[in-house]
């Protein structure tokens, strides 16, 4: 047994905190001791396994603001993670005890997590560089960012082993550090498949006052305006003008998605979602949800006949695999991450990010059911393949196997320095 520290941000509802608890998830089935640190953790927007047992959770620097007057955000993210790693480093890991620190997003923390003692490793998962994550802005705006992407790189290097979720953001990660000469690991993400196989779904009218007939769209994203929301209610604008009246009273697009209270861009986003459903006369067409629990979450994909899936340059995107494994066609982005996830018209459709070409793929659906349920049942077959549950804990296992194989002869060394 290894004990396991995971230090993460926000344990919110993203795909990076799925991540992190799915590779707890994986660490545990195999009898490691599993932590989690974090700088917040609200009980009310998190993923299950935070709030009811399954890992102990511990909050460590949520008194450091999150911005100054609404600014410098990234700044105070870096000074919240610095401060719960000093915490790690001086009162947390053991000085005699083998232990793996699991860190993502963050990548300054890891300097100081080094400052503590005994055999320990540092596994720093990079889901993509926040360098790149930065909006562009002027020479105030770089003259900010320029000594944090310098740190980024400079720490990034520190780690003992970088692991990204995709090919994609292998090369993106290659591109945007040069100076960094190892190759990171890909480690695919996967899903919770225990907890899907045992979910009950509900049936949608339990969820959602809508028909059984309907053929139901789904979008699951946070209200960011980088996931591109906008472009699955383009399409469905579109679709109105491809199909009759018949059809089209029965289609109905889903949009759900993680909504934090304390977030201003997803309370700004939402209200823009809002208009722009209004103005195109879609509201009896569209119904959004905020932060669905986790059996509504599943309910909607078993009962929905497709996904949409509409963020451009996805550093790889755990929506299409829930979708994948039941058996749904995903509509996506022929870019970033999802590239590697769906096969164009094999297990769905990638499209240009246009509400042209979505629409098209979503009239092509809606009028073949034989070749939805095809594409359907190919995307579970990949997804048993390649991205199972089974697959990532082996590859994550692997991964601790051979950094524990590193302490040990790191610590033999030592043994026979101390003992000539």
């Amino acid at each position: 047994m290894v004990k396991i520290i995971f230090l993460h941000p926000d344990l919110g509802v993203g795909g990076a905190e799925r991540l992190v608890l799915d590779a707890g998830l994986a660490f545990k089935s195999k009898g490691h001791d599993v932590i989690y640190y974090t700088n917040h953790h609200d009980p009310s927007h998190c993923f299950a396994e935070t709030r009811n047992g399954t890992f102990p959770v511990n909050v460590v620097g949520d008194w450091i603001p999150r911005s100054i007057f609404g600014r410098f955000k990234a700044a105070c993210a870096y000074a919240r993670m610095v401060f719960a790693a000093i915490y790690l480093a001086w009162y947390v890991i053991p000085a005699e005890e083998p232990t793996l620190i699991f860190c993502d997003l963050i990548s300054l923390c890891i300097p100081f997590l080094k400052l503590a003692r005994g055999p320990h490793r540092i596994v720093f998962y990079c889901h993509h560089p926040d360098k790149l994550l930065s909006a562009e802005g002027g020479f105030l705006k770089k003259l900010y960012r320029a000594p944090l992407n310098w740190l980024e790189e400079l720490t990034t290097a520190r780690a003992d082993k970088v692991l990204v979720n995709s090919k994609y953001t292998a090369r993106v990660y290659k591109d945007a550090f040069q100076k960094i000469k190892d190759i990171p690991d890909i480690c695919y993400p996967s899903i919770n498949t225990e907890f899907f196989k045992s979910a009950v779904p509900k049936a949608l009218k339990d969820i959602l006052p809508i028909g059984a007939d309907k053929f139901v769209f789904l979008s699951i994203n946070r209200y960011e305006k980088k996931k591109n929301l906008k472009l699955a209610l383009l399409a469905l604008e579109q679709l109105k003008n491809m199909v009759d009246e018949t059809e089209w009273e029965r289609v109905h697009l889903i949009m759900a998605g993680g909504f934090d209270p304390i977030n201003l861009e997803n309370m700004e986003h939402f209200i823009e979602l809002t208009d722009l459903t209004a103005e195109l006369d879609l509201e009896e067409k569209v119904t959004l949800m905020k932060s669905p629990r986790d059996l509504e979450k599943v309910s909607l994909l078993y009962n929905c006949k497709a996904l949409i899936y509409t963020p451009s340059n996805e550093h790889f995107g755990i929506v299409p695999l829930e979708a994948m494994y039941y058996s749904k066609p995903v509509i996506a982005v022929n870019s970033g991450g999802p590239t590697e996830t769906v096969v164009n018209e094999v297990t769905g459709f990638l499209c240009e990010p246009t509400s042209e070409s979505f629409a098209k793929a979503m009239f092509t659906l809606m009028t073949d059911p034989e070749l939805c349920r095809k594409l359907g049942e190919a995307g579970r077959k990949r997804f048993d393949t390649k991205f199972s549950f089974e697959a990532f804990t082996n590859q994550i296992e692997g991964i601790l196997t051979r950094e524990r194989q590193v302490i040990s002869e790191a610590r033999a060394i030592e043994y026979e320095k101390k003992n000539k």
